[in-house]
């Protein structure tokens, strides 16, 4: 077991690490006849990519997808879909200092406890370079989702460390509106502080996390398995497995925990031709199940863990020392989490939606 695959019948291999020569991955299980080019692959990527902005890593990659293999004339098969991304802007030099030096709170320890082994440079599978192929893969679940089914995601940045921004309407919030600022956050005042919190702790070596909600509109009824495989578990296992993350809720959250049976209940009401709910505590996931509203989530993503700030830690042999990590890394990594979150949630509905069809 690799534990670098997902899903049941839409299944997503990934591959690669952060200064090899590429990441990708192998996507099994898509259906054949839907219209696919690496365009349609892209602009997600584009928005994951580093270097896009001063809040982040200034790694020069263009991340550009290439199609291997899955389809002919622009569409896909039904056979494996391979995609690939070079690595272009390597520095493997910059990690030879941390080689002896495991990195407080990443995963050069357990790596290296695991396989007695590890990738030294980048973190390898670690990194968050890994989830170019979750990405990549997303975007093709989230075409068929929206052509199918007509489902839209979409994921924002709601808090920046102690700095929270105002709620918006889940119903109408678009990504155009998210990628307004280069932090991703939908209230404007908000992203202004967030950007200059961002902006001091970058140039005093340091990091900082913060939350990222999302919203997955016209989700049917009825996708979800009861018990161990139940939507919102699949939503959190998918959420869990991007790096830096720390923290799942779906609904109410752990919100709901301080509230009463009658204030949490979400009384049923007519909608059109449709039962729906007149609140959404819930988070539109019922005993596992969709039931038609809007899927409501938050992801808690902790600081990046490498900084260029000297720590006192110590070295592989326990020797005490002080780390001041070389290399380009990003003081505050949420604004890019917004497409993985993403890819990940279609990833997920998607291969929902093949087990319900699977059941007719």
């Amino acid at each position: 077991m690799s534990g670098s695959n997902f899903g049941t019948l839409f299944r997503v291999s990934t591959f690669g690490e952060s200064h090899c020569a590429g990441v990708g991955a192998i996507v099994d299980g898509c259906p054949p006849n839907l219209e696919l080019t690496e365009a349609d692959i892209q602009k997600q990527l584009t928005r994951r990519r580093p270097g896009q902005s001063k809040v982040n890593t200034p790694r020069d990659e263009k991340d550009q997808v290439k199609i291997l293999s899955g389809t002919e004339h622009g569409k896909t098969l039904g056979t494996p879909i391979g995609l690939f991304v070079a690595n272009q802007d390597q520095r493997p030099h910059d990690y030879g200092e941390m080689s002896q030096i495991p990195r407080p709170s990443h995963a050069d320890f357990t790596y290296q406890s695991k396989y007695g082994n590890r990738a030294s440079s980048g973190g390898g599978r670690s990194s968050a370079r890994e989830t170019i192929g979750r990405v990549a893969a997303g975007a093709i679940a989230e075409k068929w989702l929206s052509e199918q089914h007509g489902v839209e995601i979409v994921a924002w940045v709601s808090a920046c460390g102690d700095l929270e921004a105002s709620e918006v309407n889940p119903d109408t919030i678009s990504r155009d509106q998210v990628d307004q600022n280069i932090i991703r956050c939908p209230d404007m005042k908000a992203a202004e502080e967030m950007i200059a919190r961002v902006t001091a702790l970058k140039e005093a070596g340091d990091s900082i996390g913060g939350v990222l909600n999302c919203v997955i509109r016209n989700c049917p009824a009825g996708w979800g398995e009861p018990v161990f495989d139940k939507l919102e578990a699949k939503l959190a296992q998918a959420m869990m497995s991007i790096p830096a993350t720390k923290g799942f809720e779906i609904g109410s959250g752990f919100a709901g925990a301080r509230m009463q049976g009658s204030q949490h209940n979400d009384p049923f009401v007519m909608k059109g031709n449709r039962l729906g709910t007149v609140t959404n505590y819930s988070g539109g996931v019922q005993g596992g199940i969709s039931n038609g509203e809007p899927i409501l989530f938050r992801v808690a993503i902790k600081p990046v863990a490498t900084i260029s700030k000297a720590q006192p830690t110590a070295d592989f042999s326990g020797n005490e020392t002080v780390l001041e990590a070389k290399g380009r890394h990003d003081p505050f990594v949420v604004n890019r989490a917004v497409p993985i979150v993403e890819s990940m949630a279609a990833m997920v509905l998607m291969d929902m939606a093949l087990i319900q069809r699977s059941r007719a």
